[in-house]
């Protein structure tokens, strides 16, 4: 029996990674050059301070950098950059070494009240025992009360020779100012995914065993940065591992992540928008076990580097995309399969949803909407929806996709032989197509008619029928085609409401007597014909300066710097114009009509009108006023145009009084 107990007792049960591979100097501490290089300069300089605060994330090697400062202050062939590791104080310090008791570390978690640093303060002024300076490590210092960090205070501020701290923390801000400001702060940062996939890639050479590559990004990820964690990680799928090594397969069922098959088949549906694929993958990771929120991640995971694939064509050879080389080339194949905005509007799909997944009662209907309108651009209002639509369009146009070819003008003898435009052809562009005439009509023979029951003059001939002019077919006008990027009258009548809003928030003027009284009529050239109903009307704008604002605002909407010319047309409707039917080109732009001559007014009609607008019978415009209404600026308005407006009227004639 006590044999057995010794053989067992006799095996040595194995470290932890993180345990067992723990940097002993500053050269082997990865990823913190920008706080172990001014520390070695310190120690070698013999510049050390009394206390030191290292802050950063979990497991980033702030509490192994503060015992590799205790050695290399107590080392015998002091001052040294890192710890000679043959005198005996650095062998107590050593990793596995029995310590030493004049470096004592503390768990401020467990010792942080204001009777810990109490006792702290009363045994710090002891000389050291063995080594040259007494070195306190509080690791997690945040967790120190304030009362507890007042207590330390003093002796913080001035200690004695032989005392050095070193405050170790995960948050700095919750150290209280006046020991911060009595330190040197040294921040450390998360671990790179390239030093830490090479630190891990030495780590299994010296453990003996097998690393896939593919297995290897998943392990960094998992440790998200960290050392201890990736470590931690690792050191499950070393236990795991079979003969061959950690495995990709492992890795994935180990870890919990998406397989890249699963990922690759979605990507795929999403790029054909085949809806049928993409929700075949949300049934197999349902059916399988596995985390939705955890598919999604993974899935912004692979958008990320496709976004960044497609942004950066040569992204692989400058290291922005850390993957294997077939892997590579499946990212540049995904890439291509879709525009810029179609990946950046689903990854913003994606990082919204996984908001959404955090308490969710129903994580698959989640992930089923969110791929439902990752399908979906054209339900999308937003800019990005836009932008995704129209990348489609061009991704397909771009291969020769389907474009409605313009009809011809057919005559009437041309309809039954219309070919039809064979889909699968790519667009051509439409040649000019002139109308196919009728041929003509043979003169008709003279028509006999039936003998009346009275003698009658004989029945002269039929004159010839002159030939019958092309008839062309019934139906909408169909206008010259523009040539590409040529701006045209319709267009210019669809933006006009734009045009407007633009002209209203620079002169409100103007906006009134264009919205109310004038139309687009014609566009030749740079030069852009504005109707408006009257002369007077015309006159306004022009004395005005109206004009100038317009170009202001067909430069800002359109992009144009176009000349004004105003003319009268009293056909000219108030209002924005109607901008489905353009009027023909072959129609000549109306003429402002001649002037009239004054019509003359009967007496009796204007003694009326005196009548009726005399001081007596005259209503106070003020009579209806109230406190509360909204003060309105004077304008100063035509008054032709004012009553043009308002009543409809024209003036006709014009009496002065002296």
């Amino acid at each position: 029996m006590s044999a057995t107990v010794d053989s067992l007792y006799g095996v040595d049960a194995p470290l932890a990674l993180y345990r067992r591979y723990r940097p002993e100097t500053f050269a082997e501490v990865i990823g913190q050059e920008h706080v172990t290089d001014p520390l070695r300069h310190a120690l070698a300089g013999n510049r050390v301070n009394h206390a030191y605060l290292f802050s950063g994330p979990r497991g980033c090697g702030k509490t192994t950098s503060a015992r590799i400062l205790a050695r290399a202050l107590n080392c015998e062939k002091a001052p040294i950059a890192d710890p000679c590791g043959e005198c005996q104080s650095c062998r107590d310090l050593a990793r596995g070494g029995p310590g030493s008791i004049d470096v004592i570390e503390i768990d401020a978690a467990s010792h942080g009240g204001v009777d810990d640093a109490r006792d702290l303060r009363e045994r710090a002024f002891f000389a050291p025992v063995n080594s040259r300076y007494k070195v306190y490590i509080i690791d997690e210092a945040h967790m120190v009360s304030p009362q507890g960090f007042n207590a330390l205070l003093k002796l913080v501020e001035e200690p004695p020779p032989h005392l050095k701290f070193i405050f170790a923390t995960t948050e700095p801000d919750k150290v209280i100012g006046t020991i911060r400001s009595r330190t040197h702060h040294y921040p450390f940062r998360l671990v790179p995914p390239k030093a830490l996939g090479d630190y891990l890639l030495q780590l299994c050479q010296a453990e003996g065993v097998a690393l896939a590559p593919t297995a290897l990004p998943l392990v960094v990820r998992a440790g998200q940065g960290s050392v201890r964690d990736t470590l931690s990680v690792l050191d499950q799928l070393l236990g795991g591992a079979g003969p061959d090594g950690v495995t990709y397969d492992l890795a994935v069922a180990l870890l919990g992540y998406t397989p890249d098959s699963l990922l690759d088949e979605a990507i795929d549906a999403f790029a054909a928008s085949d809806g049928s694929t993409v929700f075949g993958v949300v049934d197999k990771v349902i059916e399988t076990g596995q985390d939705p929120r955890r598919f999604a991640e993974d899935l912004l995971q692979r958008l990320r580097d496709l976004v960044i694939v497609a942004a950066v064509p040569d992204a692989l050879d400058k290291g922005l995309l850390d993957v294997p080389g077939d892997r590579a080339e499946r990212l540049v194949a995904q890439a291509n399969g879709f525009g810029p905005s179609e990946l950046t509007r689903a990854a913003d799909i994606v990082n919204a949803a996984l908001m959404e997944f955090r308490g969710a009662t129903a994580p698959r209907l989640l992930l089923e909407l969110m791929c439902a309108r990752i399908l979906v651009p054209g339900a999308d209002n937003s800019t990005q929806g836009f932008q995704a639509r129209l990348d489609r369009v061009e991704r397909r146009l771009s291969m020769g996709g389907v474009e409605s070819v313009p009809a011809p003008v057919l005559t009437t003898s041309s309809r039954s032989e219309a070919p039809q435009a064979e889909p699968s052809l790519p667009p051509e562009p439409a040649p000019s197509v002139e109308p196919v005439e009728v041929p003509p009509v043979e003169p008709s023979p003279p028509v006999e008619r039936a003998a009346p029951v009275e003698p009658s003059p004989p029945v002269e001939p039929t004159p010839p029928v002159e030939p019958a002019p092309p008839i062309q077919q019934a139906g909408p006008r169909v206008e010259a085609a523009a040539p590409p990027g040529t701006m045209t009258i319709a267009d210019v009548r669809r933006l006009w409401p734009e045009i407007l809003d633009k002209i209203r928030d620079m002169r409100r003027f103007a906006w009134i007597m264009l919205s109310q009284n004038a139309q687009v009529m014609g566009l030749d050239g740079n030069v852009l014909t504005i109707a408006l109903v009257n002369a007077g009307a015309r006159d306004s704008f022009v004395n005005s300066g109206s004009a100038e604002y317009v170009q202001k605002a067909l430069q800002e909407v359109l992009g144009v710097t176009w000349r004004i010319e105003a003319i009268v047309d009293p056909s000219a409707r108030p209002g924005v114009p109607d901008v489905q039917e353009a009027p023909p080109e072959s129609m000549p732009p109306p003429q402002a009509p001649p002037p009239s001559a004054p019509v003359a007014v009967p007496d009796s009609v204007r003694q009326a009108m005196r009548e009726q607008h005399s001081p007596e019978t005259r209503e106070n415009p003020d009579d209806s006023a109230d406190r509360n209404d909204p003060v309105v600026d004077f304008e100063v308005v035509d008054p032709e145009l004012l009553l043009s407006r308002e009543l409809g009227a024209q003036v006709i004639d014009e009496t002065p009084h002296g």
